[in-house]
């Protein structure tokens, strides 16, 4: 095997290098779109920190200049980190919209008169309010029938909202 045989076959895959940049400029991306409050938590040198700051200013062309100029940034820093405290801090995001559907959910079994779910709702909520919740499901079906809008459905999300709270 002679030299130039040798520096080829040790030469890098081309696509997983692009698979490896595209990872880079998606991870520049989801920084520049968190709130500037989070970085404390996310490892990052000054320098990145910085031009991830001056990117929020930017809007179409320019911003794809930041992007690319931040991806290259981020070879020099850990990503596999970085990645670590950005998944962490969309962590209770993710919680609390599982938790949303969750109410939905229930508001729109209990409006189909689902008593599986109101029996649900009451052993998991010992405190709730067994009438409240029975007139505001009867007022929300009432409503959706009637093709008015969703007064009762709304303060009946908001009540199920405020039990899960507490």
């Amino acid at each position: 095997m002679n030299e130039e045989e040798r520096d080829y076959a040790i030469r890098p895959n081309k696509e997983e290098l692009k698979r490896e940049h595209k990872a880079l400029h998606t991870l520049g991306r989801e920084l520049v779109e968190l709130p500037e409050a989070l970085f404390a938590t996310i490892p990052l040198s000054e320098r990145a920190k910085d031009q991830i700051f001056a990117a929020k200013k930017f809007k179409k062309s320019a911003l794809q200049r930041q992007l690319r100029f931040i991806s290259a940034l981020m070879l020099e820093e850990d990503a596999d980190a970085i990645r670590e405290a950005v998944r962490l801090i969309k962590l209770p995001h993710k919680k609390e919209i599982e938790q949303f559907h969750q109410l939905e959910i229930w508001r729109d079994q209990l409006m189909a008169g689902d008593k599986t779910v109101f029996n649900e709702i009451l052993t998991t909520h010992p405190l709730a309010d067994r009438q409240h919740i029975n007139q505001l499901t009867r007022n929300a079906a009432k409503e959706a029938k009637q093709n008015k809008p969703p007064k009762s459905s709304r303060m009946l999300f908001k009540y199920l909202q405020a039990l899960q709270q507490n």
